[in-house]
């Protein structure tokens, strides 16, 4: 394993996995070395490139690191060895083959099918699901030719009890990974607009997709905000790419615009219901329940237009590293639940200590009166002391 962050290679050597993915005993049993030294992955006859496919600040594709990474596997590459470059980073159809694959030739001097070979298995993991892990799941995987292909159908065959599902080829494969999360996407962005619509009605979203769940067709997805690696940022790949190509994506983007605006549509509604100038504690950081993640946490959207609209914000969140969350967002964060009284208490992420809170807790942090705003839901069936004002999507 090679990664540039010599702390993340560091924790890992010692059998350390600050996602919480693997367990220290696994990681410390495992025969995995990790170093920051590419050049110790000179004499390997498979590269699998994992970096971040983010996005700019524009919402196009960011894909710099993954550039960075063709740009050290091609340095390692060597004439008549017969090298596979795998890539599982999510990017649009014709990466790997047209950027990726020109850019190793280019660096290495020798020539894609001939001296070294492209193959793409799109990484699938979803944080925190203990249930779908890499090692049960089917992984998708395509080569550039049919002997490559059932190289890596071999590799990535023996390591999940899922099997593999051979694509037709390396675009076909970048293409289901990036319609996965955008199909995900817009059926958020769905939700999320009919749960403004039925907010202006009175009326419980989440009671609407209970009944609405009891037809056996019926896709159950829950509103929020939508952030992380993938969902939030997927359809911006792909919607990018069908704009160079002269295609303009009218659905894909107007799901985006819908998930983007959540974070403001949250915040003003917790304005409209407290105090100018109030006290609001933000329970929950990361991008979604019960992982340490933080990457394009939509929170901090929630948390920029509170701070806008002129309330003072204290956020908590046990799971979530303070240092990454003041370098990523600027955000000191709290990992001790304060013994403050606060005019507004939000349950951003649902973490398992935050849907324990007893009413007796929550009416402490609000003085028995005030305001608890919940985001996702978990809290619509507790019992709220009488004096404390509630609010849901």
């Amino acid at each position: 394993g090679v990664d540039i962050n010599t702390q993340r290679v560091e924790e890992l050597s010692r059998g350390f996995d600050r996602t919480n993915e693997i367990t220290d005993a696994a990681l410390k049993a495992s025969a995995l070395r990790i170093t920051s030294d590419i050049g110790e992955s000179r004499k390997s006859s498979v590269f699998i490139v994992t970096v971040p496919t983010p996005i700019d600040a524009q919402n196009r594709p960011d894909l710099n690191a993954v550039m960075s990474a063709t740009r050290a596997v091609a340095s390692m590459l060597e004439k008549d060895k017969g090298q596979i470059v795998v890539y599982e980073s999510t990017v649009y159809p014709g990466v790997t083959e047209d950027l990726c694959g020109v850019e190793l030739e280019k660096i290495s001097g020798l020539k894609r099918g001939v001296d070294f070979f492209l193959g793409y298995s799109p990484e699938r993991i979803n944080p925190g699901d203990r249930e779908h892990t890499v090692d049960r799941i089917v992984k998708v995987v395509a080569g550039e030719n049919p002997e490559i292909l059932d190289k890596l159908a071999k590799i990535y065959g023996s390591i999940t009890s899922g099997g593999v599902f051979r694509a037709a080829s390396i675009k076909v494969a970048e293409a289901a990974k990036v319609i996965e999360n955008s199909q995900r996407d817009i059926n958020i962005a769905f939700i999320n607009e009919v749960t403004m619509i039925f907010q202006k009605m009175g009326i419980s979203v989440h009671d609407v997709l209970d009944a609405a769940a009891t037809k056996w067709n019926f896709l159950k997805f829950q509103p929020g905000l939508v952030g992380g690696h993938c969902i939030g940022v997927d359809p911006y790949y792909l919607s990018h790419r069908a704009q160079e190509l002269g295609h303009e994506p009218k659905v894909i983007l107007a799901g985006r615009s819908i998930n983007d605006q959540m974070g403001c549509y949250v915040a003003n509604n917790i304005h409209d219901r407290i105090p100018a100038k109030s006290r609001v504690l933000i329970l929950g950081l990361t991008f979604k329940e019960n992982v340490p993640d933080l990457r394009n946490s939509k929170v901090v959207d929630v948390i920029a237009q509170l701070k806008a609209l002129g309330h003072s914000v204290l956020v908590h969140d046990p799971l979530a590293d303070p240092h990454e969350a003041l370098e990523e967002y600027g955000l000191p964060i709290l990992t001790q639940m304060p013994a403050e009284i606060f005019d507004a208490v939000v349950l951003a992420v649902p973490h398992q200590e935050y849907i324990a809170m007893t009413p007796e807790k929550l009416a402490a942090l609000t003085g028995g009166r005030g305001l608890v705003a919940d985001i996702k839901g978990p809290w619509r069936t507790k019992y709220l002391p009488e004096g404390i004002a509630r609010w849901q999507l």
